[in-house]
């Protein structure tokens, strides 16, 4: 069985040749495909351990699964699939929603263990019929408004909790941020985030020194005098040993809160993939379905033991974008970094020193670019929102789930925010569907962007 783990040498080892690419059963030199394995670490490192801290979880655990994986998709897809797999700020939104409603880490971690089965059945499903399956249930103007309720969600989390921490160092950190994303060019724009974590590490470190400490509410919500920057957990912390590990808890409130989150990851996976296959020239359209379902396998394996979701990461796209390599053995490479640096207490602690301050920052920034890729969605497919059809269903379901309306059915369940607002998205489209006009449907669905051939491959 061809496990996609055996690679032929590109040319000297050294630099592709000009014009030409180092496809994904190719490798150079091993030296110089660590080095891109480390690469690829380091392009990845920004979101996927602030997503963790976000989330409440252990970054160590969740670099190290993002490892494990990013190993599970590569040989599922045998080796055809260059995408490293790391923590989904998709989830963000649904883990800060669930422990305001009293959730732990253990109740995060199993509801986004249910999103990740229904990931994998989703993928199951798209290998079997086809991505048909995908636009018919989910037309873009309802995947797009998933997409941006989830993201603007989590407007009063910045508001309330990380930039009341320390405002100045907050508007400081989003504006060098801010500069990062937009001035810098290639590889250094893909890492501007943690580009603004380093700074806000630096600037904190500044302003205690100079200021002494701050006056302010800390992590836990009560106002106190505390340091920005507070490194003494990582004196403390060992060099080597294994994070933390717990069990998932079930609750079907906090199911229900995170299974929106589906529709996200599969347009994402949908994007990625299509992305990929036309930097290699490759048609990988028979792999969508693959690649969805081993997302979800590895989003299983990373919950079941305490770790965050796991989801392509556009940050690695665009490494290999840069550096023209698309050769999966660096994948692997980076694999094995992750799990190096999964094993290393020392490193976990120092991201868990991470100032409330400079989160407030980031995530002012990244919560609204989460968002606004609903907007993308919309625009790559032409949604015309003059029209009731889609106007209607995305404009209520957002609102929704901005503005966090609750519907109280007893005095144990309700539905509010992320889940009410999806679920009023796809039934209230697909119900006014079935009623309107046949004028206002003369739009046909379209397919998420990314996944406009797969039809044809299909049909």
């Amino acid at each position: 069985m061809d496990l996609g783990v055996r690679w032929k040498l590109h040319g000297d080892g050294r630099t592709p040749a000009p014009g030409a690419v180092v496809r994904p059963d190719e490798r150079l030199s091993w030296p110089r495909t660590a080095g891109l394995g480390a690469q690829h670490v380091v392009a990845m490192f920004g979101a996927s351990f602030v997503a963790p801290v976000l989330m409440g979880l252990d970054p160590n655990l969740a670099i190290m699964m993002s490892g494990v994986a990013t190993v599970v998709f590569l040989l599922a897809t045998r080796g055809s699939v260059p995408s490293y797999l790391g923590c989904s700020l998709s989830f963000v939104g649904v883990a800060a929603v669930i422990r305001a409603q009293g959730g732990s880490s253990a109740t995060v971690t199993g509801a986004v263990f249910v999103v990740g089965g229904a990931l994998f059945l989703v993928g199951l499903a798209v290998r079997r019929f086809g991505a048909r399956i995908i636009h018919t249930t989910m037309p873009p103007v309802v995947t797009g408004a998933v997409v941006m309720l989830i993201g603007f969600n989590l407007a009063p989390v910045t508001a309330s909790t990380y930039w009341p921490q320390d405002q100045w160092t907050a508007l400081l950190v989003m504006l060098f941020t801010g500069l990062a994303v937009v001035c810098l060019r290639g590889f250094w724009s893909r890492i501007a985030i943690f580009l603004g974590l380093v700074f806000g590490y630096g600037i904190s470190w500044v302003f205690d020194l100079v200021f002494g400490k701050i006056h302010s509410v800390d992590a836990s919500g009560k106002p106190t005098d505390h340091w920005r920057l507070d490194l003494s957990g990582v004196g403390q912390a060992d060099w080597i040993g294994l994070p933390t590990l717990h069990a998932p808890s079930f609750e079907w409130s906090a199911i229900l809160v995170a299974l929106p989150v589906v529709i996200a990851l599969v347009a994402e996976n949908a994007g990625h993939v299509k992305a990929v296959g036309e930097m290699t020239g490759d048609s990988l359209d028979d792999k969508l379905g693959t690649a969805i379902a081993a997302d979800g396998v590895g989003s299983m394996l990373s919950t079941a033991v305490g770790g965050p979701p796991n989801t392509t990461y556009s940050e690695n796209i665009g490494v290999m974008a840069a550096t023209r390599v698309y050769s999966t053995a660096a994948y692997w490479a980076a694999a094995g970094f992750a799990l190096l640096f999964g094993i290393c207490p020392k490193f976990g602690a120092v991201v868990a020193a991470i100032p409330g301050g400079v989160l407030g920052g980031i995530t002012v920034i990244l919560y609204g670019m989460i968002g606004l890729l609903g907007a993308q969605i919309w625009i790559n497919a032409k949604v015309d929102l003059r029209n009731p059809l889609n106007l209607v269903p995305a404009a209520a379901g957002i609102i929704i789930g901005v503005g966090n309306v609750s519907l109280k059915f007893s005095d144990t369940f309700s539905l509010s925010g992320i889940a009410l607002g999806t679920i009023v998205v796809i039934t209230g489209y697909h119900a006014l569907r079935a009623f309107a006009p046949a004028h206002l449907k003369t739009q046909a669905p379209l397919l998420d962007e990314g996944t406009s051939s797969y039809d044809d491959a299909k049909s």
